[in-house]
């Protein structure tokens, strides 16, 4: 029990603390019971010998009869002179060719029957094979004796390597027998299943079953001075299958501690084996009072090559419950794929008291890739996270610090698939769904339809390529039709999510040609026809109290429109050249290349589409035409309603590209070095014909650009209203530079820059790929640690991303680098608003995330950021990490805010024991 802070809630505290349910407790022993008694273990027994029939004597003797008369000596040959089945020949004392060889010298001792082989010696036989120093054999008892050669300075060489089947040992020295396959094997290192056996002595009665004693079973990489090993006094080893063992216990260098089993029993089989997950203890030291718990606990599930499942669940002694399937799927070049459920019960404080609450939140993911080689002309892919909007940030058994920042979910069902031909024909049917966590709102379309009939070309000739405007006409058909529904979180999964469900569809046929005007000049025009289809229409009117009333109708209903839109551009290439003769300048070429383009768009009224009705006073007299509500029936529709009004407007648009080549610092270099100044610069506005006002929108700027060796990109826009704000600050039809002003007036202005640096990036590496960020992109995150990283204590691997890579990493040298590796990630974001004269900067904040390696197994590590608009820091989360060889220790912190807690975890590293951990944390403070 840990020590409590004593306080005048001293008793309320422990009595809490040691509060239980015993209903809970009780079907806990009972279902444990029930699995000891009625599952098997992860062999089943032998069966026993077949009982053999027993042969026995007749009692009862025959005799011959007195009365007959004597046999007759007549010799007689037998017409059968070789007996077809062939007499047992006598079992050969070996079994094979015994083959051997050595690179000084093999030499045989007659007198003695023995043969000598000296330095690189080497023995075959059967499945059998010895390398070593130097290997006697003994003729005479079928021994081979093997060992390490010495030189003058008592300096030890070539072990010996010894090979059976697949089991595989390198001892200091070893005896065989050939006629039985036994042998004795003395200080052997073999490797089992990714630990490794260190024995002083081993027995091995044949290919498949040794016998240990004073073995040491650790997953080091030093296997000379191993950092921990299981010491097993005597033990029992099938390779490739177990190890079994009596008294067990824990070493650290060479210290024991109190860590050990009476017996231990070690599964070293390679391929996927069902098993129990062990679960973690501890208790829930946050605000909540759940008490003492288990965690991920549970039953894993090897069901085939193709398929498993891992059942895991959490107890908390207040009544909370937690419960996760996991499970991961795939055929080699088809499809792969994995699933996850989770669902926990949250209990915070004791019933009846007034901070009390009870909740269930639950998290569903699902992703589905298909290879593309699988089928070329369909695809079906999945990527589905969809759950309880606060399950992030209320969830106890996971602690993901960039997920809780996460405002959005979204997942997405998709089958499509193209038929060949000509013209070609697509269709795909997509399941969306899209939930925001702050209002808990969700939208759905289950589900969407869309086909599509390729490009046609009816006036291309038949030969050749297609010139001018008539033969470039092409036109195609699509449709788009949906089933959208607008629910919230509260009745998800219900049969009310339905009462707002919108059905329609959208039929599209646009026709457009192309072709070149003056040369240089690229012209096109389109049309689009389309036609909406809707099962949800409305009616107006008012009521007998003056009430409008909106009455939903139900039917089909449709309606046409169609527009007209053209436009003209254009390339404009210019060169600025800096370079002189006798001169080499820094920057030698300057080159613009300017993109203009004008549009032209129509967009006619469809007044047979709206209907009016009459408004009246409190008298019921009407108003006459003057008051008369005007609205359309396609109000609230799938896709819109009819165009209401005429409008014809023009749209100018200028793209812009700079770059320059610059002098090559690089001497060798034959040509000057390419950079880009300006990736983009965009300009566009647009004027309205049809207005009565207000007629120019405005102008919009955007640009972008990478510097620093394109590790800083830099994305800003701006827009500039040209118009005047009375003093109302509202909008007016007059240019704000006739009301004393500027040509143009700043409404919004936004800067992001991003700026991502490491030591690899001097050394010309590339960043590995994070587990941790990649479980973050799955849950719909970010794809960089500025949040933090995630954890997640149900899957260790997340924080475990160096396991596997410790064999890819280069030999430290013994003095250590005195630049350390480091990565920093930078981001800023800044949004300016002066639309109403308000004149304020709604976002400034900087936002910063690095490691740095102190010592080749120390690192630490922070993601912070500041708010400069508010005045606060941002989501922290410090990281400190010790990699202790075979072993990793972490510990994460979260100083302040709402996720303020900590975690504490040291552990084995190799998965094969990966359960041997310890692991503490003060979860956050439950917010529900």
């Amino acid at each position: 029990m840990a020590i409590q802070k004593p306080s005048h809630t001293l008793a309320k505290i422990h009595l809490k603390a040691l509060r239980t349910r015993s209903l809970y407790i009780l079907f806990t022993l009972s279902f444990t019971m029930f699995i000891n008694m009625f599952c098997f273990a992860q062999e089943l027994p032998n069966p026993k010998d077949p009982i053999r029939p027993k042969p026995t004597n007749d009692s009862i003797t025959v005799r011959v009869d007195s009365l007959l008369t004597n046999p007759q000596n007549i010799r007689e040959i037998d017409s059968v002179t070789t007996d077809s089945i062939p007499k047992k020949k006598k079992k050969e004392t070996l079994e094979g060719i015994v083959n051997y060889k050595a690179k000084d010298y093999v030499r045989l001792n007659q007198k003695v029957n023995r043969t000598t082989l000296y330095n690189e010696a080497e023995v075959t036989y059967t499945d059998m094979n010895i390398k070593a120093g130097i290997i006697v054999i003994d003729h005479s008892t079928d021994l081979i004796y093997a060992g390490r050669l010495k030189d003058t300075s008592g300096v030890y060489s070539q072990k010996p390597v010894f090979t059976q089947g697949e089991s595989v040992i390198e001892p200091d020295s070893i005896i065989f027998n050939i006629a039985t396959k036994k042998a004795l094997v003395f200080n052997s290192k073999t490797e089992q299943s990714g630990g490794t056996i260190i024995a002083e002595k081993t027995k091995m009665e044949n290919d498949s079953i040794l016998f240990i004693e004073n073995g040491k079973f650790t997953t080091s990489e030093n296997l000379d001075d191993p950092e921990y090993y299981f010491l097993m006094r005597n033990a029992k080893v099938v390779p490739g299958k177990k190890v079994v063992t009596g008294l067990t216990n824990l070493f650290i260098y060479d210290v024991p501690t109190p860590i050990g089993l009476p017996f231990a029993y070690f599964p070293m089989t390679k391929k996927q084996t069902s098993g129990v997950i062990m679960p973690t203890p501890g208790q829930d030291l946050g605000n909540t009072e759940r008490g003492y718990f288990l965690q991920n606990g549970g039953y894993y599930f090897a069901i085939s090559d193709y398929f498993d499942l891992a059942v895991l669940g959490d107890y908390y002694t207040n009544g909370s419950y937690g419960l996760r399937l996991e499970s991961g799927y795939g055929l080699r070049y088809k499809f792969r794929g994995n699933v996850s459920f989770r669902y926990e019960n949250l209990i915070s404080q004791e019933r009846g008291f007034p901070d009390f609450s009870k909740s269930t939140i639950y998290n569903i993911r699902w992703s589905h890739s298909q290879d593309a080689k699988a089928n070329p002309n369909s695809r079906f892919s999945a990527s589905v996270n969809l759950g309880s909007s606060r399950y992030f940030q209320q969830s106890i058994n996971q602690l993901n610090l960039p997920s809780t920042q996460n405002n959005t979910l979204a997942s997405s069902v998709s089958y499509s698939k193209t038929f060949q031909g000509e013209p070609q024909v697509n269709m795909s049917v997509t399941a969306t769904h899209s939930q925001n966590t702050n209002t808990e709102s969700i939208n759905m379309t289950l589900p969407t339809f869309q086909g599509s009939v390729g490009r046609m070309f009816p006036f291309a000739p038949e030969t050749g390529s297609k010139k001018g405007a008539i033969q470039n006409i092409n036109l195609q058909y699509n449709v788009r039709a949906e089933n959208r529904i607008q629910t919230t979180d509260s009745l998800f999964f219900k049969s009310e999510m339905f009462d707002d469900a919108r059905i329609g569809a959208l039929h599209s046929i646009p026709v457009s040609t192309n072709f070149k005007v003056f040369k240089y000049f690229s012209m096109s025009a389109s049309t689009n026809f389309e036609e909406a289809w809707t099962l949800n229409t409305i009616d107006k009117f008012e009521d007998e109290d003056g009430v409008i009333i909106t009455e939903d109708l139900t039917g089909f209903d449709r309606f046409f429109t169609y527009n007209f839109s053209t436009s003209i551009g254009t390339t404009i290439y210019g060169m600025f050249d800096f370079e002189k003769k006798g001169k080499d300048p820094k920057i030698q070429k300057i080159r613009h290349v300017m993109r203009p383009s004008i549009s032209y768009n129509i967009n006619p009224a469809f007044d047979q589409y709206y209907d009016t009705f009459e408004l009246a006073n409190a008298d019921g007299v009407t108003f006459g035409e003057a008051e008369r509500e005007q609205f359309t029936r396609f109000e609230g529709s799938l896709f819109g309603v009819p165009n209401r009004t005429y409008s014809s407007s023009m749209g100018i648009s200028v793209g812009n590209n700079f770059e320059a080549k610059v002098r090559d610092t690089d001497s060798s270099a034959t040509e000057p070095k390419k950079i880009k100044l300006l990736n983009n610069l965009n300009f566009s506005t647009a004027y309205n014909f049809s207005g009565d006002s207000l007629k120019w929108s405005p102008l919009r700027v955007s640009g972008g650009t990478a510097i620093l060796k394109e590790k800083m990109n830099i994305n800003f826009g701006m827009v500039l209203d040209p118009y005047a704000l009375d003093n109302n600050n509202r909008k007016v039809d007059r240019f704000n530079i006739d009301n004393g002003g500027s040509l143009f007036r700043l409404t919004s202005a936004s800067l992001n820059l991003s700026y991502s640096l490491s030591s690899k990036s001097f050394e010309g590496n590339g960043t590995e790929d994070d587990a941790a960020i990649q479980e973050s992109l799955r849950n719909g995150g970010r794809a960089d640690d500025l949040f933090g990283k995630p954890q997640d204590f149900a899957d260790q691997r997340l924080s475990d991303e160096e396991n596997g890579k410790q064999d890819d990493k280069e030999e430290e040298s013994e003095l250590y680098n005195y630049f350390p590796p480091w990565s920093l990630r930078l981001a800023y974001a800044v949004n300016y608003s002066n639309s109403t004269r308000q004149n304020t900067i709604s976002n400034n904040s900087l936002m910063f995330s690095g490691d740095v390696e102190l010592s080749p197994r120390w690192s630490v590590g922070a993601s912070s950021g500041y708010d400069f608009a508010n005045q606060g820091f941002t989501q922290t989360q410090l990281r400190f990490e010790r990699d202790l060889l075979s072993w990793r220790m972490n510990f994460t912190f979260v100083p302040f805010g709402p996720y303020k807690s900590w975690n504490f975890f040291v552990g084995i590293r190799s998965n094969l024991l990966k359960d041997l951990k310890y692991d503490k944390r003060r979860q956050r403070d439950q917010q529900l």
